[in-house]
């Protein structure tokens, strides 16, 4: 299975229609998972045209955007739990651990660092921003192959220069 990791967008102000450098990645994608701060509904439904999209809730979502702000699903096996902000760095492992107990791993945004890390027996993803690089040297969006349970593969992919 092959999933396209986004998170903080920020349309419209930084999303004004998809980066074709996104879109060459969301093409053939079997899932998207947006962690939040997609602003404005409309990113949710562009995004839609390419695959099915499981979004939670930003801290500068729309009244528009519909979401929940934690979410739990299994991609092929895998158990995967998603939250926008998964606060300060200090202590992320183990209160993701606590927060979604089963899962084997959690995807997050917020910060827009991108970053991937393991420990406690959870991997934890932040694709970055695409959009909204902040002091990152390019706007990102992860990359995740998952089969049979198992996650083969996490890639961050910077998507601007």
């Amino acid at each position: 299975m092959r999933v396209v990791v986004l998170s903080d967008t920020h349309a419209p102000r930084r999303w004004r229609s998809c980066p074709p450098r996104v879109a060459e990645h969301l093409r053939g994608a079997d899932v998207i998972l947006h962690a939040g701060d997609v602003c404005v509904a409309s990113v949710i439904d562009e995004l839609s045209a390419y695959a099915p999209v499981h979004v939670v809730k930003g801290n500068n979502d729309g009244p528009d955007v519909v979401a929940p702000e934690t979410l739990e699903l299994t991609l092929d096996g895998l158990r995967v739990g998603m939250i926008h902000d998964s606060g300060p760095a200090k202590g992320r492992l183990p209160r993701m651990r606590r927060r979604f107990p089963g899962a084997d791993l959690v995807v997050f945004g917020h910060s827009h660092i991108p970053m991937d890390e393991t420990g406690d027996g959870l991997r934890v993803f932040n694709p970055g921003s695409p959009t909204d690089r902040r002091r990152q040297p390019h706007g990102t969006i992860g990359l995740l192959t998952i089969e049979r349970g198992e996650l083969r593969e996490a890639r961050i992919v910077p998507v601007t220069p």
